[in-house]
C-alpha cells in the first residue's frame, strides 16, 4: 500500500486514481462512433485535457489512433507529458500532441471525435459562452464527426455536502461547498485525507454552472449540431450504477447520476 501523506502525495496521481476511468471512456467513445458510422475513429481531441490521460488511452486503443489535448494550464500539461505520455511506447507517444491553447480558438486539425470530460465545460456559466464553445467544436469536426461530453445531476448535486471514498493509501473527498438555485452556480472542491491524519485541502476547486441535460442539448442545437443523444447508466439489482450506458429518450431522476450527451454535425 502506498504511503501517502499531505506532504509527499502528488495531487495529479491521486486524481487519476480516484476520478478518471480512461479505458472505459475511450471504449465508450469508440463504440458510439462505430455504431454511428460503421467504422472506427482515428483522430481524437481531448478538450480541457489536464494530464491527458484519456488521450494516452486513445492511442493505445489502436496503432493508427492519434490524439490532441487542449488545455490552458501549462504545469498540468507538463505533468502529463512527464508521467503519462512518457510512459507510452515511443511510437504511441509520438501520436499524442499537446496544444497549450484556448478551446475557443482551436479548430485545426479537423478530427473525428472531440471529447469534453470530467464536466470541464461547466466552467462556462453563461449560455452564449457555452454556445460559442460548442460552435468551435462543431467547426473542428469532420462531416462524419462526434462530440461527446459527460454531465452529472440529481437532487443531491444541489446540496451542500461531502462524499468520501476510500482508496489504497488515501481517502477521496468530494466537497459540494456552495450552490445557488437562482443561477445554478456551484463551487466544489476535492480534498485528500491520508492514514497519518494529514489532509491535502482544496487540491482542486471547481467554480461551475451546474448545467442540466436539457440546457446542454439546447445549446448544442443553437451551435448548429443536427442531432443529440443522451446515454444513461444502467443499474445493478441493488440500484447502484453498473457502468453501462445506453441511449434513452427519457429517464427517472435519482439523487445522483452521471450521464453522457453526444452530438453530431
Amino acid at each position: 500500500m502506498p504511503r501517502y501523506t499531505a506532504r509527499t502525495a502528488d495531487k495529479f496521481e491521486l486524481y487519476q486514481q480516484a476520478v478518471q476511468s480512461p479505458d472505459a471512456e475511450v471504449r465508450f467513445v469508440d463504440r458510439i462512433y462505430q455504431k454511428l458510422y460503421g467504422r472506427p475513429a482515428r483522430l481524437f481531441r481531448e478538450d480541457f485535457c489536464g494530464t491527458q490521460l484519456i488521450s494516452c488511452a486513445w492511442v493505445k486503443l489502436r496503432r493508427d489512433n492519434e490524439a490532441w489535448g487542449v488545455d490552458l494550464d501549462q504545469p498540468t500539461l507538463d505533468w502529463g507529458r512527464e508521467h503519462n505520455i512518457a510512459s507510452l511506447r515511443p511510437d504511441a507517444a509520438a501520436r499524442v500532441h499537446q496544444l497549450y491553447q484556448n478551446v475557443f480558438h482551436v479548430i485545426r486539425p479537423k478530427v473525428q471525435v472531440v471529447g469534453a470530460f470530467n464536466f470541464s465545460y461547466f466552467i462556462f456559466k453563461e449560455r452564449r459562452t457555452l454556445v460559442t464553445y460548442f460552435k468551435a467544436v462543431r467547426k473542428s469536426l469532420v462531416p462524419e464527426g462526434l462530440f461527446v461530453m459527460d454531465c452529472y445531476g440529481g437532487w443531491d448535486s444541489q446540496k451542500v455536502l461531502q462524499e468520501k471514498m476510500r482508496y489504497k493509501g488515501f481517502t477521496y473527498i468530494w466537497d459540494q461547498a456552495h450552490y445557488d438555485p437562482t443561477t445554478d452556480h456551484t463551487i466544489c472542491h476535492i480534498h485528500f485525507r491520508f492514514p497519518d491524519g494529514t489532509m491535502m485541502r482544496k487540491a482542486f476547486t471547481y467554480d461551475w454552472r451546474l448545467w442540466t441535460i436539457g440546457g446542454i442539448r439546447d445549446c448544442l442545437y443553437d451551435a448548429g449540431f443536427s442531432h443529440t443523444e443522451v446515454y444513461w447508466e444502467g443499474t445493478t439489482h441493488d440500484g447502484k450504477g453498473n457502468g453501462a450506458f445506453r441511449p434513452v429518450k427519457e429517464a427517472t431522476n435519482d439523487p445522483g447520476w452521471v450521464g453522457y450527451v453526444t452530438a453530431t454535425p
